[in-house]
Order: structure tokens, then sequence, then C-alpha cells
């Protein structure tokens, strides 16, 4: 075969450089393809996350000095969260409520937060919980007193007090196998019983572990 011959002669096996340009493109898109599913899959498990998970923040009494239960439950509700703040007197029709969404869809996170006597009444609803088997994944309460123990079915509990001062740390049943946290807030001198819902570091803070709980 001559040079002339030669300058033109493909392989067998071997593409030219037409068919390796019109390859690139295909392979290109399959991986964007491949990228953006796995993308939505990513988004659609976040989505279903948040909303398997209810935060219920009680108020403690008449709800007067409980506004901060209000504004966290529209934070969460930001980010997608479903939350709901209830007055102190309501956290039986709320356990029913729990309870009946339980036996329909059978799975689910539960967020109990309360403030005085909201804090006393989400360990109430946790213990009510606990006679239907259904684990309450985060409690956090705010200055309760003269509480019950944490049941056995809390897998987490966050207590923010005062001492001296209104409020006092957790204690748990002696079947209790989950993580306790007590939080004295005695150094700040700004935060009081009647403030500490509103308190912006502790509305982070609590904040911050819901919104952990679903990473």
């Amino acid at each position: 075969m001559n040079k002339g011959a030669t300058a033109g002669f493909i392989s067998v096996g071997q593409k030219s450089p037409e068919a390796r340009l019109s390859i690139a493109p295909v392979r290109v898109g399959w991986r964007l393809s491949l990228a953006y599913v796995l993308l939505a899959l990513a988004f659609a498990y976040c989505n279903c996350a948040y909303a398997e998970t209810r935060v219920y923040l009680v108020r403690g009494w008449f709800g007067v000095f409980s506004t901060g239960m209000d504004a966290m439950a529209e934070q969460l509700q930001s980010k997608g969260i479903k939350a709901e703040a209830i007055g102190h007197l309501e956290w039986r029709s709320a356990v029913s409520k729990i309870v009946d969404d339980w036996k329909a869809n059978g799975s689910g996170r539960i967020v109990l937060v309360g403030h005085s006597q909201g804090a006393n009444n989400v360990i109430d609803m946790a213990r009510e919980l606990d006679k239907h088997n259904i684990p309450v994944d985060l409690l956090i309460t705010l200055a309760p007193f003269m509480q019950d123990p944490v049941p056995s079915n809390v897998v987490r509990a966050i207590d923010y007090y005062q001492s001296p001062g209104w409020g006092s740390p957790l204690t748990a049943d002696p079947g209790f196998k989950g993580e306790l946290s007590n939080i004295n807030m005695e150094s700040d001198s700004g935060i009081l019983h009647i403030n500490i819902d509103k308190d912006a570091k502790v509305q982070a803070q609590v904040v911050g572990a819901i919104a952990a709980l679903l990473q």
C-alpha cells in the first residue's frame, strides 16, 4: 500500500475522529442525566424525612408568656418541617392525634418541646405515647418544675433550666437508655423564666437540634 492510501486508512475496531466526537456528547448527556436523577432522589428523601416528622411545641399556663413557641414553630415551618404550637391543655388531644397517625402510617419521627407547664406536659405526652409503644425521638424542656422523670421511650432529652432560679434538671426512669442533657442557663442573667422561650440563642439551639435530627 502506498503512502497516499495509508493516510486515509482506519484499522478494524478503531473509531474515526468524527465518531469519537459524536459519542462524547452522548456520554456527557448520560452522566448529567444520572446526576439529575441522584439529585432528585436526594431531595425526595430529604422532603420525605421532613414530612414524616411532627413537632409539637407546648406553651405554658394560659399561653400568655410562651409566644416563643409560636416563633419556633414558624421557623421550623419555613424549613419544611411540620410544627405546631399548642396550649398546654391540648396535650391529651395531641397525643390522640399522634397515636392515630402512627396507627395509620406506622412510622414517623416525634419531637416534643415545652415551656414551663408545657415542659411538664411534654413529659406527660411522652409517657402516654410509651403506653402505645411509640418512641419520642427528641424531647426538649424549657424551665420545667416539679416534673416527672423522662420515660424510657425517649431517645434524646434536652433540658434548659436555671439554678439558682426557676426550673430544674431532668431525671429519667430506671429503664431509660437514651441521651439526657441538662443545660443550666444561670450564667446568662438576661434569661428568665418568662423569656427563656423567646431568647434567640435558646431558640437557635432548639431549632438546630430538631433540624440535626433530620440530617
